[in-house]
């Protein structure tokens, strides 16, 4: 890497910053998950204080363990580099691939990935098995679950790694453009994953069936009228397999749009409740917003392709980028993914308001979606008043307090 009198007072300030913010994000992170604040007045008269205690009890290892898993990762990675460990793993590397530089570059990958594998590990074992097996939300035995972690686990060395060895590709063929080429490739990958998803690795952990239901059937042909909008791809997914909770979700680009409900919902929640599940999930279909967070994601990494651009040039001014360029640009996507999380948030909660505004106007039933809401929100433990900062940070929906508040407002106009 470049002497410390190599690198630019620009870009000693980007780092600075960078690390700046990543602090402040992280300690206010853990200071509102620790110290929520006042709960809204409003809450109190929707749902009990027993209720609100519990959701915010409840929520409070979700959270912890999310933020102390990214600090050790972080660190971990950012030691390694800054120390200059990682030209340890990198002599390693290339003495046992014996000089063959893709398996080199294979074997640098796979040793960063098992160290972040073994740091996160304990954090999503705690999270995801223990503290949801403690509340009553998980069905799922040990092995279960540790054959889904595995599933996820060789899916990710599987991709990443294919996405590391196109990565020196492009930096040895590329090498003033390979940040143009990253953020092309990338962008066809965002819109290939968005419509094989669906069909290719959701079947590998849930089973998915049509729906059967007549009411069911009769009340999506219904509201896909009142939308305008041609929807042939309603399917029931078996989540009960793995969890009590409730959900929905719309998915796929193209041919694989569809919207999905898990059993769960179907089995625990009226009519009328469905209805307001159906109608939402049917608006983010009407807006489109699976394209347009594909869109968003294509712009927002063509900035991050720029800065690791940049930031590359000026770590290895000679323009051969050794094996210890994997770690620097994995620190640096942590980071940037990490601190873009406000916005990426805020966009997210936006849509989802635009889609219950909308499945307010189509089912012109008000109470059902609020009474769901609530529902949802008792029957899954949400923190219903979250700290602004948390909600700020790290929500993709907006609370269920937030959200009733929303459909109250356009009921009254």
């Amino acid at each position: 890497m470049g002497s410390d009198g190599q690198l630019t007072s620009r870009f000693k300030a980007f780092w600075l910053i960078l690390f700046l913010l990543t602090a402040a994000f992280s300690l206010s992170y853990l200071w509102f998950t620790l110290y929520p604040g006042k709960v809204d007045p409003l809450a109190l008269q929707i749902f009990s204080d027993e209720q609100i205690q519990k959701g915010k009890v409840y929520s409070v290892v979700p959270r912890l363990t999310y933020i102390l898993s990214f600090l050790v990762q972080a660190t971990c990675l950012g030691w390694l580099i800054i120390s200059g460990k990682i030209h340890g793993l990198t002599r390693e590397a290339i003495r046992i691939s014996r000089g063959r530089e893709w398996v080199s570059i294979l074997l640098m990958f796979i040793g960063i990935w098992l160290l972040l594998k073994i740091l996160s590990f304990p954090f999503s074992f705690f999270s995801n098995y223990i503290w949801q097996h403690q509340w009553g939300f998980s069905r799922q035995s040990l092995s279960s679950w540790l054959l889904d972690d595995l599933k996820n686990s060789f899916l990710d060395i599987g991709i990443t790694g294919l996405g590391v060895l196109f990565l020196f590709g492009i930096f040895n063929h590329w090498p003033r453009m390979w940040w143009a080429v990253g953020t092309a490739f990338f962008a066809g990958w965002l819109v290939i994953q968005s419509f094989l998803w669906p069909i290719l690795i959701a079947p590998l952990f849930n089973n998915f069936s049509k729906v059967e239901n007549p009411q069911i059937i009769s009340m999506v042909e219904d509201l896909a009228k009142t939308a305008d909008l041609k929807v042939n791809q309603i399917l029931v997914m078996d989540a009960s397999r793995r969890t009590t909770k409730a959900n929905a979700y719309y998915t796929g680009v193209g041919g694989t749009q569809r919207i999905v409900l898990y059993d769960t919902l179907l089995h625990d929640y009226d009519q009328n409740e469905i209805q307001a599940v159906i109608a939402h999930e049917m608006a983010h279909w009407k807006y489109g917003h699976i394209l347009k967070g594909v869109l968003l994601g294509i712009l927002g990494s063509f900035l991050f392709w720029r800065i690791a651009f940049w930031t590359m040039n000026i770590l290895f001014p000679k323009g051969k980028y050794p094996l210890e360029a994997w770690p620097v640009f994995l620190f640096l996507l942590l980071l940037f993914g990490f601190l873009s999380s406000p916005l990426q948030n805020y966009v997210s909660r936006q849509m989802e308001t635009q889609a219950d505004i909308m499945a307010v106007q189509l089912t012109e039933d008000p109470q059902s979606t609020i009474r769901l809401q609530i529902d949802l929100a008792r029957r899954n433990l949400s923190d219903v008043s979250p700290s602004p900062f948390i909600e700020w940070f790290s929500y993709t929906h907006p609370p269920a307090l937030t959200r009733i508040k929303t459909i109250q407002e356009l009921s009254q106009k």
